[in-house]
């Protein structure tokens, strides 16, 4: 694998997880509201990821098998769950249906919280890459002088 390859793996990763934690925090932003602009309780959000392989030209893919195996990956959508809300009975609260119940969101705030260090660990493990395709091609220049 070429180091521009293993930059453009690195970098889809990088991409993916920023959008996996720009989705937890959401969910986590939002575990107490009630209401949304939809209607009804605010809806869990999930990155869905996918895989490609990591050429994008016609000149590439007619390379080799070398690449043949290197994937990049990719947030192919966020999702909104259908988890039922959570029913807390709560007669003061605005939001209380007219037996008293107010529907919360199904977000398991601790749960999200390991998501987000999941994601962010990820998102470290790709910097290092990064960083240590960087320096092999630093390395590799010196070798002229």
């Amino acid at each position: 694998m070429d180091l521009l390859t293993s930059l453009k793996i690195s970098a889809s990763g990088l991409a993916a997880q920023k959008k996996r934690m720009a989705a937890t925090s959401s969910n986590i932003a939002n575990a107490q509201t009630t209401k949304t602009a939809e209607g009804g309780p605010y809806r869990p959000k999930e990155v869905v990821f996918g895989s490609e392989p990591a050429r994008e030209s016609f000149s590439e893919i007619l390379e080799g098998e070398i690449d043949a195996k290197a994937q990049t990956v990719h947030a192919t959508e966020v999702i909104s769950t259908n988890r039922p809300p959570i029913l807390k009975y709560d007669p003061t609260h605005p939001d209380a249906n007219d037996k008293g119940y107010v529907a919360y969101p199904d977000i398991n705030v601790m749960k999200e919280m390991a998501n987000m260090i999941e994601a962010s660990r990820a998102y470290e493990a790709n910097i290092s890459a990064l960083n240590t395709t960087k320096n092999m091609a630093l390395k590799a220049l010196e070798i002229g002088r």
